[in-house]
């Protein structure tokens, strides 16, 4: 079944799975890279499209390119703090009542400028509260807003990453980079669960990002083990570049509550392990776990579509097996600048090529809040759940659509 624009648009929304770095307005980010003395390939928004954020990407890597510009402006506290504030604005013009924003806060940590992971999430959060409070104090909003910040380590880096990675490495000149990138990753729980204990910000997840082959989720099992034993929800960027095994991984090493992508999970020729003879079999019961134990996919098709040169056509994306399996999915942009992609192009993108019935639709907005990592009790949770989901027959009702 295909929807209008204007009813994707109004319905209620989540995006659970959105890059800070990689949701920037083209125009803010050449006014901080002037404000801050930083290079960019153009100065103007067309010339910027044709060098860095295109619509089409030949790879992986080319479509990583972006994130160097991103990062180097977000280096800057006032520049972090406007784009958390510009992105929630963002997703409130389109009807996106919940985001979990996600970023490397390592990525952006300068110690020369006393510039720590403390003071990075707090801009975030400054900027992201602020845009809840005016949005909430309208009165014809609808659903409330509401947001939870998602804080990633990076599954491998170098020396030229960060300022703060160049300095890990000269603490630790004797260690392998793998002992420095695991332990790295440990620093970045103890942090967010310290941040979020003692100073109250809404950090409500880690997520693990980056490179996805040969560099495991394995790797990271003692920080994920950290996280769950402190009540913080866990997502695993995975099946992304990688197949069955890497969500395997993530599942079961990291206890993920979520995957990111999960993109390859139905692709057989991607498992390597000589002990699975069976791929087909080992796929399915797989596919049936993750779906048994509401383990939801975070859904990006036009990433998807711009990092994986085999996949010519959106028809193809595991999305339809995804739903073919039953499987809870929730429909996410991933980078809003880099891909030139919102939540509503996103489901309207979903709904015209797949078959998605009113019912199901439904169902994929509700795993959105009922899936989220909410700061809130899992009362609060469900409750905001609820009037979403009345705010969504409302919307589907004033556009004349039967449930």
């Amino acid at each position: 079944m295909k929807y209008t624009h204007e009813f994707l648009k109004d319905m209620p929304k989540t995006d659970l799975h959105l890059h800070l770095d990689g949701s920037l307005r083209i125009p803010s980010l050449i006014e901080m890279a002037k404000n801050i003395k930083i290079e960019l390939p153009s100065y103007d928004d067309q010339g910027l499209k044709d060098t860095v954020f295109k619509d089409k990407y030949q790879n992986l890597g080319e479509y990583l390119k972006g994130f160097k510009y991103t990062c180097d402006v977000l280096r800057d506290l006032e520049n972090l703090e406007r784009a958390s504030y510009e992105l929630a604005i963002d997703n409130q013009n389109e009807g996106v009542n919940y985001i979990e924003v996600r970023f490397a806060p390592q990525l952006l940590m300068n110690p020369a400028k006393n510039i720590g992971m403390k003071e990075i999430l707090h801009r975030v959060n400054d900027g992201l509260l602020r845009a809840k409070n005016e949005y909430n104090q309208k009165k014809d909003k609808g659903l409330e807003f509401d947001y939870g910040i998602i804080c990633c380590a990076m599954r491998m880096f170098n020396e030229k990453f960060s300022p703060y990675y160049s300095d890990i490495f000269k603490l630790m000149p004797n260690q392998k980079p793998a002992y420095v990138i695991s332990n790295t990753a440990m620093e970045l729980t103890t942090g967010a669960i310290k941040l979020r204990d003692e100073d109250g910000l809404p950090i409500v997840g880690i997520d693990l990002a980056g490179e996805e082959a040969g560099y495991p989720a394995v790797n990271f099992k003692d920080s994920y083990e950290l996280a769950h034993r402190n009540f913080l929800n866990k997502t695993v960027h995975a099946g992304e570049a990688y197949g069955a095994e890497s969500i395997f991984q993530a599942i079961t090493d990291c206890y993920a509550d979520r995957i990111g992508h999960g993109y390859s999970l139905f692709d057989s020729e991607l498992i390597v392990h000589p002990k699975i003879k069976d791929k087909k079999k080992y796929i399915q019961n797989l596919a049936s776990f993750i779906a048994d134990k509401r383990i939801t996919i975070e859904v990006c098709l036009t990433s998807n579509l711009q990092t994986n040169p085999d996949l010519k056509d959106i028809k193809d994306h595991h999305f339809k097996d995804m739903l073919k399996n039953r499987m809870a999915t929730t429909i996410c942009t991933d980078n809003r600048l880099v891909s030139n992609t919102t939540v509503t192009d996103e489901y309207k993108l979903a709904t015209d090529n797949f078959d998605i019935p009113i019912k199901i639709l439904k169902d994929i907005v509700a795993y959105g809040f009922k899936k989220s990592f909410h700061s809130g009790s899992y009362v609060e949770k469900r409750e905001y759940a609820k009037r979403a989901m009345n705010y969504f027959d409302q919307i589907a009702k004033k556009h004349n659509i039967s449930l």
